[in-house]
């Protein structure tokens, strides 16, 4: 598929039928995830991959803005962001000097990366970090087209509750929800804005 064709016929399924996605084509999924862009190239996220139908049930209870998405769906993905700044940056400083001695651009960008982060309150950034998570987010659900399913981005859960049922770690914050599988209904037509109406 070309990329126009997958962002246009992309659509939020609000129920999904019982067919299970494999495996294989999962991880397919979070290889693609895995690209994303980000600030500084950190990639801070994790993201939660639920299959348990069990699970899911207890989830969709603490979803109000998606029980039957989170019950129904094949996967449920819990993208998490991750706050835990100077591990990231000393994970991304080690990958890439596996790859071969920094660059001036690459050691300009972590030393920058450092500088930036470490002057943001805890708060800023947590909303740093959820930022980014959305990127990851938009691999998600055009990359699920890509590869024959649907899915359905998510924010309206609890996100404290997520944490203590799934055990989160305190670095890592709950902020959307990617449901998957296959979409029972289609909606009758895509409604977006005119292209011109997104410019000032």
């Amino acid at each position: 598929m070309v990329f126009r064709d997958i962002v246009t016929q992309r659509f939020a399924a609000k129920k999904f039928d019982e067919r299970k996605i494999a495996e294989k084509t999962v991880w397919e999924l979070i290889e693609l995830i895995r690209f994303a862009p980000s600030a500084f190239n950190l990639q801070p996220w994790k993201i939660k991959v639920i299959s348990d139908q069990e699970v899911k049930d207890v989830l969709s209870e603490v979803t109000p803005g998606g029980r039957e998405q989170v019950r129904s769906c094949s996967h449920l993905l819990v993208f998490c962001a991750n706050t835990d700044t100077n591990k990231l940056i000393e994970k991304t400083s080690e990958a890439l000097k596996k790859m071969g001695p920094l660059d001036s651009l690459q050691t300009v960008m972590l030393s920058t990366a450092k500088r930036v982060t470490g002057e943001m309150s805890l708060e800023a950034k947590t909303e740093w970090a959820k930022c980014q998570v959305f990127l990851a987010l938009g691999n998600a659900v055009n990359g699920a087209t890509a590869l024959g399913f649907d899915s359905c981005p998510m924010t309206g859960f609890n996100r404290s509750e997520y944490s203590r049922i799934l055990a989160i770690p305190d670095s890592l914050i709950p902020t959307v929800l990617c449901a998957l599988g296959y979409g029972i209904e289609r909606p009758l037509f895509k409604l977006r804005f005119p292209a011109e109406d997104l410019l000032l």
